[in-house]
């Protein structure tokens, strides 16, 4: 009587292998989202670093003077 009937034990395995197919879509899924907010985390902070630099350039570059032009000589007649 403890025996399963191939109809159950047929069952069980369809249900175990959906089963095993689900978690191995969401441990998929689970892992691309990481990696992408990962991404986006890293895209982000590299942003903000290359926003600083040339916040940083165009400070430096308006400290500056500007060199003095000599212009132009006044002819002599």
């Amino acid at each position: 009587m403890n025996e399963k009937s191939k109809q159950r034990v047929d069952a069980d395995n369809a249900f175990l292998r959906t089963q095993t197919q689900s978690m191995v879509r969401d441990r998929i899924l689970s892992e691309s989202d990481t990696i992408a907010q990962m991404r986006d985390a890293n895209t982000a902070r590299l942003r903000e670093l290359r926003l600083q630099k040339e916040m940083q350039a165009r400070e430096a570059a308006a400290a500056i003077p500007p060199k003095p032009n000599p212009g132009k000589r006044p002819k002599h007649d």
